[in-house]
């Protein structure tokens, strides 16, 4: 019996609590309070990011399985949530002692944390919810 490839997508759902600053320290004080607001407070502010990891392929015929979700859990667990969670991300993470964390470059970072991880014949897409209402896709450059 010919069976054609089965292409199918399985999401991981994370969710992380970190504080960060939005200042671009090439900026004035001035330029960086006009451009980023509330988001520059000298003493830093906090979120609620939900991570949604989708990672797309083609299905084992011989498992049933795109991936072990146990092991795409454990990847996002170890690069992502207990790296970022409970962290101020300028001061406690490495990733961003040089990267402005706004949540474009949070995902930025994420993606390529968990590429390294990867199977490379899966395709990786994240979602990274700052807000409820505020959130940034990324699949990668």
């Amino acid at each position: 019996m010919f069976v054609l490839p089965m292409i199918a997508s399985a999401t991981r759902v994370e969710r992380f609590n970190a504080a960060h600053r939005l200042h671009n320290p090439n900026w004035t004080d001035e330029r960086n309070e006009e451009f980023y607001g509330l988001c520059n407070n000298k003493n830093y502010h906090g979120h609620n990011y939900k991570l949604l990891v989708k990672v797309t392929g083609e299905v084992d015929p011989e498992s049933g399985y795109l991936l072990d979700l146990k092991v795409l859990k454990d990847i996002v667990r170890d690069e992502v949530t207990m790296r970022f969670d409970h962290k101020n991300l300028n001061l406690d993470v490495d990733d961003f002692k040089e990267l402005i964390p706004t949540a474009e470059n949070i995902a930025y970072v994420a993606w390529h944390r968990i590429r390294k991880k990867l199977d490379k014949k899966l395709d990786l897409y994240l979602t990274l919810y700052e807000t409820d209402r505020n959130f940034i896709e990324y699949a990668g450059n």
